[in-house]
C-alpha cells in the first residue's frame, strides 16, 4: 500500500492540503498538482498527472460562487468539462478516481436533509458546474467515487468561519443569516473520510458533512461564544442580503450511505470546530 502514488489535484488549496497530509500519514506518495504549474484544464497536464499515479484524488475548483456568475464559462470548463476529460483519461488507464461535488447541485426547498438519490436543481452557475462534471464522470465509465461535501473549513483557505472572525476584528455588531442550515464540516474531517474510501476503493456517490445541523447565525453564536468575544449577533434572512449567486437554503444531508463505509463515526460538528478554534 505504500507504495501508491496519489494524483492530488488541486493539492494545495483547502481541502487539498488536509488530504495531502492524511494521505501521506496513511503511507501514500501524495503528488500535488496545483496551479500555477498545473491546470486542470489543460489535457496535456491532465494526462501526465493521470499517467503518473495510481489513484487521482480531484480537489481542485472554481469555487468561487459569485464569480462565478460572470464567469460561468470558466467555472464550466474548471467544474464540468475538466471533470469529464479527467474520466476518460481515468478509463483508458484503468485508474480509480475520487471527486469532490457539494451542495449547491440541490436548489435547497427539501424540507428533510438531502439523499444521494434525490434529483439535483442547482440554482447558480456554480451549482450547475459542478453537477455537470459529476454527470460527465459518470458518463466517462471509469472507476470512481463522486462526495459531496458542504459548508466546509480549513487552516488553508478562506471559508465562512475565517470571514467571520475577519469581520469580528473590525465590528462589534453582525448581522448572520439564520434559515441557512447545514453541517460546518472540517477539511481534516474530510480528509480522514477520503482516505477511508480510498483504501477501500469504494465506487459511488456519497454526502459526506459533520454529524447535527445548525443554521450560519447557530455556528457564528457557538464560534464566539467559544472564543469568548463580546459580539451583537443580531439573525437575519438571506433575502435581506442578496448575493450575486442564489445560495440553498437547506443544505442539509442525509450521510447514512458513507457512515459504513468510515473508520470512525462522523463527530458532531462542534468537536472538529472547537479544535479549529483552539489551534487557531
Amino acid at each position: 500500500m505504500g507504495s501508491q502514488v496519489i494524483a492530488l489535484l488541486g493539492g494545495r488549496g483547502m481541502l487539498g492540503t488536509d488530504v495531502a497530509a492524511a494521505g501521506a500519514r496513511r503511507g501514500y506518495e501524495v503528488r500535488l498538482h496545483d496551479l500555477p504549474e498545473f491546470d486542470v484544464t489543460n489535457p496535456d497536464h491532465l494526462q501526465r498527472a493521470v499517467e503518473a499515479a495510481d489513484v487521482i484524488i480531484n480537489c481542485a475548483g472554481y469555487t468561487n460562487v459569485d464569480a462565478a456568475q460572470s464567469q460561468s464559462e470558466l467555472a464550466h470548463r474548471v467544474n464540468g468539462e475538466a471533470v469529464g476529460r479527467l474520466g476518460q483519461l481515468a478509463r483508458e488507464g484503468d485508474k480509480w478516481v475520487l471527486h469532490v461535488s457539494t451542495d449547491f447541485v440541490f436548489d435547497g426547498t427539501l424540507d428533510r436533509p438531502y439523499l444521494e438519490t434525490d434529483p439535483p436543481h442547482p440554482i447558480n452557475e456554480y451549482g450547475k458546474g459542478k453537477l455537470a462534471g459529476e454527470v460527465l464522470l459518470r458518463e466517462s465509465g471509469c472507476s470512481h467515487c463522486l462526495v459531496r461535501l458542504e459548508w466546509t473549513y480549513g487552516r488553508h483557505g478562506r471559508n465562512f468561519i475565517t470571514k467571520l472572525l475577519e469581520r469580528a476584528r473590525t465590528t462589534k455588531a453582525l448581522n448572520v443569516v439564520s434559515d441557512q442550515v447545514g453541517s460546518p464540516t472540517a477539511t481534516t474531517e474530510v480528509a480522514q473520510a477520503f482516505c477511508d474510501l480510498l483504501e477501500q476503493r469504494v465506487e459511488g456517490l456519497f454526502h459526506f458533512a459533520s454529524a447535527g445541523y445548525a443554521s450560519r447565525y447557530d455556528v457564528a453564536a457557538f464560534v464566539f461564544d467559544h472564543l469568548g468575544w463580546e459580539i451583537q449577533l443580531q439573525p437575519c434572512r438571506t433575502s435581506d442580503y442578496p448575493a450575486v449567486a442564489a445560495r440553498p437554503l437547506n443544505s442539509r444531508f442525509d450521510c447514512r450511505e458513507i457512515e459504513p463505509l468510515l473508520r470512525e463515526p462522523r463527530a458532531p460538528w462542534q468537536q472538529p470546530l472547537e479544535h479549529f478554534l483552539r489551534e487557531l
